[in-house]
């Protein structure tokens, strides 16, 4: 699949995209196993977070698999041609109401490694028609194929977030 052009995405796309070299298929598909991997080797740091107000661990974990569930969501809504617009959501809202540290870091691992699969079902399913439909999400116009990537980076800006500031 061919990276989205910088039209085809809206700005905030661009931290995460940016991020994806060669073929973003493969990369998601290595990323089901290489992710949970890596959650499984932050077990005992799971309720750390690196400043005071920032994000734990867990909740970082528990943040990356609601977004996970949010872009496929849009994505099959885009790839099948919703014309309403998509709601946007406030990350830290979500994670405030959520009970991240009440759960295991193996349990998140689990359940990204389960989700991605299911995805990945889906995403190899999409048509190059189906990847270049436009949809409104967030009041920003983006394509199908810029959402894949956007999955794909997203992981790799919080990896890098985890190694850079909690590690």
């Amino acid at each position: 699949m061919n990276p989205p052009q910088t039209q085809e995405y809206p700005e905030w796309g661009k931290t995460y995209i940016k991020l994806v070299e060669g073929d973003v298929i493969e990369l998601l598909t290595q990323q089901a196993s290489d992710f949970p991997n890596f959650i499984n080797n932050l077990i005992e740091k799971g309720d750390y977070a690196y400043a005071p107000g920032k994000w734990t661990i867990k909740e970082l974990i528990g943040h990356i698999i609601d977004t996970e569930r949010i872009l496929v969501y849009r994505l099959l809504c885009i790839a099948r041609g919703e014309k309403a617009a998509l709601p946007g959501f406030e990350e830290d809202d979500y994670v405030a109401s959520a009970h991240f540290k009440d759960r295991s870091l193996f349990s998140f691992s689990e359940e990204f490694a389960l989700m991605r699969k299911s995805n990945m079902y889906f995403i190899n399913s999409l048509n190059e028609a189906e990847l270049s439909n436009v949809g409104n999400a967030n009041g920003k116009d983006m394509t199908a194929r810029s959402l894949v990537f956007v999955l794909a980076g997203h992981i790799l800006h919080h990896v890098n977030v985890i190694k850079e500031r909690y590690l």
